[in-house]
């Protein structure tokens, strides 16, 4: 519903700033992370998940947009609210997140306040396959302009193909026609996956 907020920071917390947006400011949850790349700036863009609950319409914002998928991709597993995921975000960096999980590193998660063993193990069964299929640059946004084959393959692992198949398949698509369009390129692909 919201992808982003970008305005004033008219106040910063370690856990929350509130972003004045065209006269409006909204109070958004931040993780420690955020808070440390965020530092004093004037203007602050936050990429925002909003989460709704019976009592609650709450957001919660991001200075990456790859920690907010990874924080999507946390309170997707049964157990872990968006508290829960921001506290997992603010204890460690989201890349020794995603490691860990790929990894399968249980005690390290378990290091992280208010995750137990069976949360833990949890996280690691069904976000494993989830966050391998990404691939490790799954964190990083690429502000460059992207090829055609690029920006093909990053579609393809946002429908939820696998990076190394998806790879193999453009390649052989691009053999053929060299001169397709991204669409052009993904709808060919997709025949053969």
């Amino acid at each position: 519903m919201y992808e982003y907020l970008n305005g004033k920071l008219a106040y910063k917390a370690p856990t929350h700033v509130v972003l004045d947006v065209g006269g409006v400011g909204y109070h958004v949850h931040i993780s420690l992370h955020t808070y440390a790349q965020i530092k004093d700036n004037e203007q602050c863009k936050l990429f925002i998940s909003f989460q709704v609950r019976e009592d609650a319409h709450t957001f919660f914002g991001f200075a990456e947009e790859g920690e907010r998928r990874l924080f999507e991709h946390l309170i997707s597993v049964s157990g872990i609210g968006p508290n829960t995921g921001r506290m997992i975000l603010s204890s460690i960096t989201p890349e020794e997140i995603q490691s860990a999980i790929i990894q399968g590193n249980v005690p390290l998660i378990q290091r992280i306040k208010g995750i137990g063993p069976k949360t833990a193990q949890r996280m690691v069964l069904e976000l494993q396959d989830k966050l391998k299929k990404q691939g490790p640059d799954a964190l990083t946004v690429v502000h460059r302009h992207q090829s055609v084959p690029e920006e093909a393959l990053s579609a393809l692992v946002m429908l939820g193909f696998a990076r190394a198949q998806a790879e193999k398949v453009l390649s052989s698509v691009l053999l053929g026609n060299p001169d397709l369009t991204v669409e052009a390129l993904i709808k060919e692909a997709l025949k053969k996956l």
